[in-house]
């Protein structure tokens, strides 16, 4: 089945509200309503990690919270918190543009990226006001452990994962302060210089949109972020470390739309190449694989690269249902197409292609033929020796999948840290999305619940991401000289042995 995308189009006329104008509580009560209905009727994962009883508690509180007007900003912070709330990976939800794009503008932002290093914000770019690798210990007085716990919404991971969170806030840090703390003129920092505990102050001037997205471009640990996931054209690679161990490096499964695509068929030739070469060298008796920094992608890419690994067969997953096979509350569904003859072509041919994937109705949900996951075989140059598996936060959707997999059903050991992507399922591969009849919030999220082909572990724990064996972060001394702890700590692990 295709996966469907869709794109950001307005199809009701947008009612102009200016940023701190406060909106009529019925107004907001009944777009809360609506998405309440949406996500009951077309999201499988609502109650994948909270009950019924969970669930029904946030929305109390949120319609608490619109007994008076509120602002359009406020109204958003509270659907943040829901969708949050539910635990998925895959949730988006949006500001309408016209209003996005207003409050974006001027020299409103805080100016610095920062890295977080365990529970420590850590200045990440170079400057003359503030070194590199100072910790944050307060902004504006507000202590970073407050500003951290209130940023935690804007980002979604799967369950209860709080280590993926560090993510966004690492990318998005003056961007979230300002959706929090409104926008400002200039912030008071307070932080202690790296290895010191003496607290110091500085007012640093806030910058515009461009400026702090140009800041973040050139952040200080971009050489080793850059390792990672570079250029496009370096999607996989593949070397000799030492005479007995080889990297394989898979920071993206966005490779070719499908198991048809040009794209993929190089993808899937070039790593055939490299295991038959380690058929060829059993001398080669280690393989480190490092996608710390994949987000996910397009199946079959993940798979693909999982039946090099394991010397048994496997599947995608061992169940996968979704809600519905006819689209609900269509009057709010964001189209790819404009016109409305063919937005109607548009939802019967997504609406034809749910049915024929999950044509078996059990209770109240449908189930996912089997033809759609079968039982595959491992690649007859699989590789015999000890493998590593590098993961980090970064990791979802296919990403978390393959990390999930290997650690499962391999001798992979693991090093690195949790990832955002849950180790026994997730909600994924078709993302719909609607958008609020009133305020004209949008909000997006995948629609398949699937229960990954994880066999249970001791150190595996239902609503977490991928745990490793050997939890290795990055010191901030590591940090500043920008090395790659992980990666030196498990060739050193490999010498040991």
């Amino acid at each position: 089945m295709s996966k469907f995308k869709t794109l950001l189009f307005l199809f009701f006329p947008f009612l102009l509200f200016s940023q701190n104008e406060k909106w009529p509580a019925a107004k907001l009560k009944q777009d809360l309503s609506t998405f309440k209905e949406i996500r009951e009727k077309a999201n499988s994962g609502v109650y994948k990690y909270r009950t019924k009883k969970q669930i029904d508690s946030i929305y109390s509180w949120a319609f608490s919270e619109l007994k008076k007007p509120k602002s359009l900003l406020d109204f958003y912070k509270i659907i943040l918190k829901i969708t949050d709330f539910e635990g998925s990976v895959h949730n988006n939800t949006t500001l309408p543009d016209d209003f996005q794009n207003k409050y974006t503008s001027g020299k409103v932002f805080f100016p610095y990226p920062v890295k977080l290093i365990g529970d420590k914000v850590i200045i990440n770019f170079k400057n003359t006001e503030i070194p590199v690798g100072s910790q944050i210990h307060k902004i504006n007085d507000i202590k970073i452990e407050k500003i951290l716990s209130r940023f935690y919404k804007y980002y979604t991971t799967d369950g209860y994962n709080l280590s993926g969170k560090s993510i966004g806030i690492s990318a998005s840090f003056g961007r979230y302060f300002e959706l929090e703390f409104g926008p400002k003129e200039h912030f008071l920092v307070d932080y202690s210089l790296p290895d010191q505990t003496q607290k110091q102050s500085k007012n640093v001037l806030a910058v515009s949109n461009e400026t702090r997205k140009d800041n973040f471009k050139n952040r200080h640990s971009l050489p080793v972020d850059s390792l990672h996931y570079g250029k496009i054209k370096n999607k996989y690679t593949f070397k000799i470390c030492t005479p007995h161990t080889a990297l394989l490096s898979i920071p993206t499964f966005a490779i070719g739309m499908n198991a048809e695509d040009k794209e993929h068929l190089v993808y899937k030739k070039y790593l055939d190449s490299c295991f038959q070469f380690l058929s060829l060298h059993p001398e080669i008796k280690n393989l480190i694989v490092d996608v710390r920094s994949n987000g996910g992608g397009s199946d079959p890419n993940d798979l693909v690269a999982f039946s090099y690994l394991t010397q048994k067969p496997y599947r995608e997953n061992t169940s996968a249902f979704i809600n519905f096979q006819k689209i609900p509350f269509p009057q709010y569904f964001v189209y790819e197409e404009t016109e409305p003859k063919k937005r109607s072509e548009e939802l019967s041919e997504f609406e034809a292609e749910l049915k024929e994937e999950y044509p078996e109705l059990k209770g109240k949900i449908y189930l996912q033929d089997p033809k759609f996951n079968r039982l595959l075989q491992p690649d007859k140059n699989n590789f015999q020796g000890q493998i590593y598996l590098l993961i980090s936060p970064r990791i979802a959707s296919a990403g978390s999948l393959f990390a999930s997999l290997v650690t499962g059903h391999t001798n992979a050991i693991v090093i690195g840290e949790e990832t955002m992507g849950g180790y026994y399922g997730h909600n994924g591969h078709t993302p719909v999305e609607y958008e609020l009849p009133n305020t004209k919030i949008k909000t997006q999220f995948s629609i398949v619940n699937l229960e990954q082909d994880a066999p249970k572990k001791p150190n595996q724990i239902f609503g977490r991401g991928v745990i490793p064996d050997h939890e290795v972060k990055q010191t901030i001394d590591d940090f500043v000289q920008n090395k790659d702890t992980q990666f030196e700590y498990t060739l050193k692990l490999i010498e040991q042995k």
